[in-house]
């Protein structure tokens, strides 16, 4: 089933394996590039091809321990859209964001993965087709927070593209991009609608230009 078809939050499977990968976010419409390689991970994308290609993509939190660590509350499904097998038996794959979830419970199962029960109506406004309209977002001041931040760290993105891409593609991509902290990336995981995550986004580069200047030389009166 193609990702187009996904209109419902009951169209979308109750039961996902999940992929616990800390720093790594995925937003619905965005695409997360993945070198698997992991025999777990590697038996879990042969199982997952050979059906409708779901995954959730999730962070931790605290607790657990280092091979089986707590999962956070919150994923992100996306469908397998690339695959490719490399000469030493690596996957690199490319999910596409579909639909925010919320865990309902953690399955005792067979397969070395871990997999879940997923309730995804909470988020179904995920699927809607329709563009996102964000009111009175205050785009030059967003626009100036990226450079200082881009700017303090010595990255760089294609301008051009950055001031003509829609807001809601532009703060997906940034948000699953940039190098924030996994509780940041969270956040901005959780963040209600796109309008709060333009908000969320705006604010961790606005801090990141704070703690800069709060870094740097103090003058004495």
């Amino acid at each position: 089933m193609p990702a187009a078809a996904f209109r419902r939050a009951s169209d979308l499977p109750q039961v996902i394996p999940v992929f616990p990968l800390d720093g790594a976010l995925l937003l619905p419409g965005g695409d997360l590039p993945l070198q698997i390689f992991e025999p777990r991970y590697l038996n879990m994308i042969d199982d997952v091809m050979a059906g409708d290609r779901m995954i959730g993509m999730v962070q931790t939190r605290a607790g657990g321990d280092r091979t089986r660590p707590n999962l956070a509350s919150v994923g992100c499904a996306g469908r397998i859209t690339s695959f490719s097998e490399t000469s030493d038996g690596r996957y690199l794959i490319t999910l596409t964001g579909i639909c925010r979830f919320q865990i309902r419970e953690e399955l005792s199962v067979a397969t070395p993965y871990r997999q879940v029960r997923a309730e995804f109506d909470p988020y179904s406004e995920d699927l809607s087709v329709d563009a996102a309209e964000i009111p009175a977002f205050d785009r030059r001041r967003f626009a100036g927070a990226l450079k200082r931040y881009l700017n303090r760290r010595e990255l760089d993105i294609d301008w051009e593209t950055a001031e003509t891409a829609p807001l809601e593609s532009l703060v997906t991509s940034l948000a699953m991009g940039l190098p924030f902290e996994p509780a940041e990336k969270q956040a901005l995981l959780e963040a209600p609608t796109v309008a709060d995550r333009c908000e969320a986004l705006t604010a961790l580069l606005e801090i990141d230009s704070l703690e800069a200047d709060d870094d740097g030389p103090q003058s004495i009166q």
